[in-house]
């Protein structure tokens, strides 16, 4: 199997990170990516292969759309930026981050609030806390944020837990969805969300592919919104494979990442344009390689883990 490390730095501090990692793998089918987070076990980076290895060797599910609306992405930055972001995608829905660390609220407010002047009235603004509050604080925190957009889409990962999100779910008016609690959950297909969210967002390389995101949707029974993991364009094309067979799409999907980072893989790097991603047939081929090898160092690092995640169960140590 083929495979390339790369590092490409990111235009702004996002979920931690200034500097994007992964690998991509080539197959007869074509390439997939494999860029599971460093803090990430080996198990839960299986899921995160299984994904690489299907976008490789067996492609994707046929699409039921030629396009998929996006939303744009707004970091944990200031009210200035975020309005410049928001203005630029072209999108009329916007994701943005929020409880980036304690204590942040007012500046959660305030950069809120600036989205919603650069949408204007008839945008779409949902907010992710990737589970940083407890239920007080999340009730607390949405209902202010919820005044300050004008109106929440909904809010994603509050709280950590099932029990929690429902908790949260049953003491404010903004719809609630759930990320991490399903795509985290020991088995994704059997989680019961139906009483602690409105949502499901839908993840396809921490899922294991394409085709069991269908089957966590179906399960889940509730509307979805495919977002991304923060890939490449290479790894970003199997999620829009996904948005493009879902049966219904509800909501504006979370893929607008790419302008995350400083360069990308391929010469054309999968930018919305006029809100709207088009569905491809088979994920862009990466070409610029070289120009963003990771170091020998992290090479390495990289080659251990596909070779230890690769593994049998039994053998991974």
């Amino acid at each position: 199997m083929q495979a390339f490390t790369y590092s490409i730095p990111m235009t702004t501090r996002f979920r931690g990170i200034t500097v994007r990692e992964g690998m991509l793998v080539e197959g007869p089918a074509g390439w997939g990516e494999f860029c599971p987070f460093p803090e990430y076990d080996d198990a839960e980076a299986a899921r995160w292969l299984a994904a690489a290895l299907e976008a490789a060797h067996d492609g994707w599910p046929a699409p039921v759309r030629d396009a998929v609306p996006v939303n744009c992405i707004v970091p944990a930055v200031g009210p200035e930026q975020a309005q410049a972001m928001v203005r630029a995608s072209g999108c009329g829905t916007a994701k943005v981050k929020v409880a980036d660390e304690p204590g942040s609220l007012p500046a959660d407010l305030d950069r809120v609030a600036a989205v919603r002047d650069a949408l204007g009235p008839g945008g779409a603004i949902r907010i992710d806390a990737n589970a940083r509050w407890d239920v007080d604080e999340a009730v607390t925190a949405i209902r202010a944020l919820d005044r300050a957009a004008g109106g929440l889409q909904y809010v994603e990962q509050p709280c950590v837990s099932v029990e929690e999100l429902a908790a949260v779910r049953r003491r404010v008016a903004v719809r609630i969805a759930a990320d991490e609690a399903i795509r985290r959950a020991e088995d994704p297909l059997t989680v019961d969300v139906t009483e602690a969210a409105d949502v499901a967002i839908l993840k396809v390389a921490p899922l294991g592919g394409v085709r069991r995101a269908l089957a966590v949707a179906e399960a889940c029974g509730l509307p979805c919104v495919v977002s991304s993991a923060l890939e490449t364009s290479v790894g970003l094309a199997a999620g829009i494979a996904l948005a493009a067979a879902l049966p219904e799409l509800e909501f504006a999907c979370g893929l607008g990442t790419v302008a995350l980072l400083r360069q990308d893989v391929v010469d054309e790097p999968l930018h919305p344009v006029g809100g709207m991603l088009p569905v491809l047939r088979r994920a862009p081929q990466p070409v610029r390689r070289g120009a963003l090898a990771a170091d020998a160092g992290r090479t390495a690092w990289w080659d251990a883990r596909l070779a230890r995640v690769s593994a049998p169960p039994a053998a991974r140590s």
